[in-house]
């Protein structure tokens, strides 16, 4: 019984393995990862902070301090990235701006950027009230939002299980009341993996979960980069944000929140 049970689990492993890889374009391979396979601070091969509005404050309205190197507020264990928002306030920090929460946003930017790729990114979000874990991704140029920002997943804990995914350009965007924001709705994200997908080729943009697209933008080809700016390298950030104008009322009680990550992989033609 034992052996049998044992190639029981070794089946069912293969066949999660499979299913994970299905959704990859045929004859694309994979050019980056981060499997979370050694145990502490994220690679710093791999990722870099984001500090840069410590002191003056992030930008929508957001309450959290994001620490640099801080395994209290990012580690790697047992084969996950593992992000935690805490309600303190780390006022000995020679850049601290007065929050009264520390989260950590990792960013790929001077480490690695991609134009055109199949980005899978599979992980567990939290939904304590006013968290808001994302998986988004920004251009290279560093112009927002002319450069393009792309919007692989969001999440907040007052609606739990609605997953958002949005495309911004020149063209399109919030603060001009232009943005579209697609949603699909997910009841067990803050209970189970998920993975997150982009599909970005020169002639479409498509955001989905777990093998279904739900978010499209395709490139109208007229040359306008103010509607498509996605010609050009993006990097991948990974943040779990607190409060906001998106994340709204925090909720105290609810913290410390783990946003975990399983992998991030990279595929490309």
């Amino acid at each position: 019984m034992a052996s049998a049970a044992k190639l029981l689990c070794v089946t069912m492993a293969l066949a999660l393995h499979a299913t994970a890889w299905a959704d990859v374009p045929a004859g694309w391979r994979l050019v980056w990862a981060d499997e979370f396979d050694v145990d502490g601070l994220p690679d710093p091969a791999r990722w870099d902070y984001d500090t840069e509005r410590n002191r003056a404050g992030w930008h929508n309205d957001e309450l959290q301090y994001y620490a640099r190197a801080r395994l209290e507020n990012s580690r790697v264990q047992n084969g996950k990235l593992i992000i935690t928002a805490r309600r303190e306030a780390l006022a000995t920090q020679p850049d601290y701006g007065g929050q009264q929460y520390s989260s950590t946003r990792l960013l790929t930017r001077g480490k690695a950027s991609w134009t055109y790729a199949f980005i899978e990114v599979r992980a567990r979000l939290p939904c304590g009230r006013g968290s808001w874990p994302a998986i988004w991704m920004l251009g290279t140029s560093g112009r927002w939002p002319v450069d393009g920002e792309i919007d692989i997943m969001e999440h907040v804990g007052n609606k739990p299980g609605e997953i958002l995914g949005s495309v911004y350009t020149g063209a399109s965007n919030w603060p001009m009341g232009t943005a579209r924001t697609d949603k699909v709705l997910l009841p067990d994200a803050c209970h189970a993996f998920h993975n997150y997908q982009l599909t970005w080729t020169r002639e479409r943009i498509r955001i989905g979960v777990d093998g279904r697209d739900y978010a499209e933008l395709v490139n109208p080809q007229d040359g306008d980069y103010n509607k498509w700016p996605f010609d050009s390298p993006q990097y991948l950030l990974l943040n779990l944000a607190v409060g906001g104008g998106l994340g709204g009322e925090v909720q105290d009680a609810s913290l410390p929140w783990q946003f975990e990550v399983d992998y991030v992989r990279v595929y490309q033609p």
